[in-house]
Formats: structure tokens, C-alpha cells, sequence
């Protein structure tokens, strides 16, 4: 009975650390602009490095996949205390993955979810973690396009889990969180095809008017 009272508190703890926006309290610490006022008007990290400041985009980034990792290990610790079901963990991830796109704090307008993405296999399934973050870095620096690396990532990581030796629902959490992530670029694969993405990197200009969502996708 307190095993079963248990997950769906979990589940939604996950979600609170999930919207945690570290995008805009690292911007606000930094005295940077809010990532929701240009580039794609997305708080994630690749729109944080629009600013030109490198350290607010890593900050971003680590804590952005820091909420992925740390839902999944917290919960895998209770798990094993609690007896509760093996495949929750991976679920946690998956609701602080839904946390990050839909924040409570920020009126559910939140990022791609990236990040969060990586930092929830890194801590599920290491060797996909880890395969899975190197073959962003590779595509990305091939094309020079978050949004390629982040679909390519989707596709490849769900592909993954269902080949390997998981606990039964954690392939279907990943693959339901690779489903989120296509659908969380389909602006920017419309994009891609006009040949009007934007590159990693490429600075925004200044003025709130660049804020409509016609930029790069957010690794987070």
C-alpha cells in the first residue's frame, strides 16, 4: 500500500524538479537577457549561447540535464527501498522530461527538452547515455544544427532501449519522450527544409522582436 501511494509522489516531485528554469535563473544571475525575450524565446541552453556568453550556456545545459539524472537516481534509490516498481525510475525521468517542456513555474511554456533528455538516459542506461550525447556532438558538428543532432538523438536513443535489456516500461518512457521531442521540433524541421534554421552559435540580434521562435532548438 506505501509502495503504491508512493510513485504517483514521486512522479510528481519529478515534474516540480523538472521545472526548475535554469535557463532564466542562470540568465538572471548572470544579468544576461531572458532567453524567452529573443532567438527562439525558448530557456534552454542553445538559445542561452545566442548571448554569446559560453558559461551561462554550459551552466544551462548541466542543469538542465542535471534534473533528468537526478529524478532517475533519486527515484532508483527509493525504488529499491520502497520495492517499487523497476521500470519507475525511468518514468521519473519522463516527468521531469514533461516538467522541463511544460513548467508549472513558467505557465507550462518551457524548452525542447534535450537536455534533459540526455542527462534522463545518462542515468537510466549509461552506455545509451553516453552513445547517445556523442552522437549529438557529432552530427552537430557535421551540421552545425541543434535541431538535427536533437532528432537524430530521439530516434537513435528510443531505437536503443528497445533493443537492449531494460526493465519492462522504461523503453516506452524513452520512446514516449523521443515521440515528445520530434514533435517539440517540428517548427524546426519545417525550418530546416525552407532553409531558414538557424545555426548553433549564431548570435541574436538584440530587441524583444527576435523572439518569435524562428531559431535553433535548445539542447534543454
Amino acid at each position: 500500500m506505501i509502495a503504491s501511494a508512493s510513485a504517483p509522489l514521486v512522479l510528481l516531485a519529478a515534474y516540480l524538479l523538472g521545472s526548475v528554469p535554469f535557463a532564466i535563473l542562470i540568465s538572471r544571475a548572470l544579468r544576461l537577457p531572458d532567453p524567452r525575450s529573443f532567438g527562439s524565446g525558448n530557456p534552454g541552453a542553445t538559445n542561452v549561447l545566442r548571448t554569446g556568453n559560453r558559461l551561462a550556456a554550459v551552466l544551462t545545459l548541466l542543469g538542465d540535464a542535471g534534473k533528468g539524472a537526478a529524478a532517475v537516481l533519486l527515484c532508483r534509490a527509493l525504488a529499491e527501498s520502497l520495492s517499487l516498481n523497476p521500470s519507475l525510475p525511468a518514468w521519473a525521468g519522463a516527468a521531469a522530461f514533461a516538467g522541463h517542456l511544460y513548467p508549472v513555474f513558467l505557465r507550462f511554456q518551457g524548452g525542447k527538452g534535450v537536455a534533459t533528455f540526455l542527462g534522463t538516459l545518462l542515468a537510466l542506461v549509461p552506455v545509451v547515455g553516453v552513445a547517445t550525447c556523442l552522437l549529438w556532438l557529432v552530427v552537430a558538428a557535421l551540421f552545425r544544427y541543434s535541431s538535427v543532432a536533437s532528432i537524430f538523438c530521439a530516434l537513435s536513443a528510443s531505437l536503443a532501449l528497445w533493443r537492449i535489456d531494460s526493465p519492462a516500461g522504461s523503453a516506452l518512457a524513452v520512446a514516449l519522450m523521443s515521440a515528445f521531442l520530434l514533435w517539440r521540433h517540428r517548427r524546426n524541421i519545417v525550418q530546416l527544409l525552407s532553409g531558414t534554421e538557424s545555426k548553433i552559435g549564431q548570435r541574436a540580434s538584440s530587441g524583444a522582436s527576435d523572439a518569435t521562435p524562428s531559431g535553433n532548438a535548445p539542447p534543454g
